[in-house]
């Protein structure tokens, strides 16, 4: 009988190299926070140009594990995929998340495909036992916090 090879597949490896130590990372408690630091961590050469998603993965403590660039698109929309994201999140073990994007129209108001994502997000968060802190839309003059205006 032949050998079958079951076993020639993809080698899946799991790392997360963190460089500074938990209490030397930034604490985000507020949406002025994630703002200020998504913004300083944003390509200006694009925000006014090409839709972007973000993600700011955070520890138990809302220290900051790490910021990553989920999408980008075009000048109108950009993709957040819940499986990249949640994969991401599990990762790096954070235990909340803020979810950004930017709208290069300079309108920061939510559309009804903003809201319906971010509610989707918010339920797949909530199985995997990973809390949505917020999303954010924001332009480099301003954001729009979905959790102060209570869509989260």
């Amino acid at each position: 009988m032949e050998q079958t090879e079951f076993f020639n597949v993809a080698e899946v490896q799991l790392s997360y190299k963190p460089h500074f130590k938990a209490q030397e990372r930034p604490q985000i408690n507020s949406a002025k926070q994630a703002y200020q630091l998504l913004l300083d961590n944003w390509d200006k050469s694009l925000i006014n140009y090409l839709e972007q998603a973000k993600m700011i993965l955070l520890n138990r403590n809302n220290r900051v594990l790490g910021i990553v660039n989920l999408s980008t698109g075009g000048g109108a929309s950009t993709v957040m995929d819940t499986r990249v994201v949640f994969a991401i999140a599990l990762k790096s073990t954070a235990t909340s998340i803020i979810l950004a994007h930017n709208h290069p129209s300079g309108n920061v108001r939510p559309s009804s495909e903003d809201i319906r994502v971010t509610k989707k997000l918010k339920e797949a968060a909530k199985l995997l036992d990973i809390e949505l802190h917020d999303h954010l839309i924001i332009t480099e003059n301003g954001y729009f916090s979905m959790a102060e205006e209570a869509y989260i």
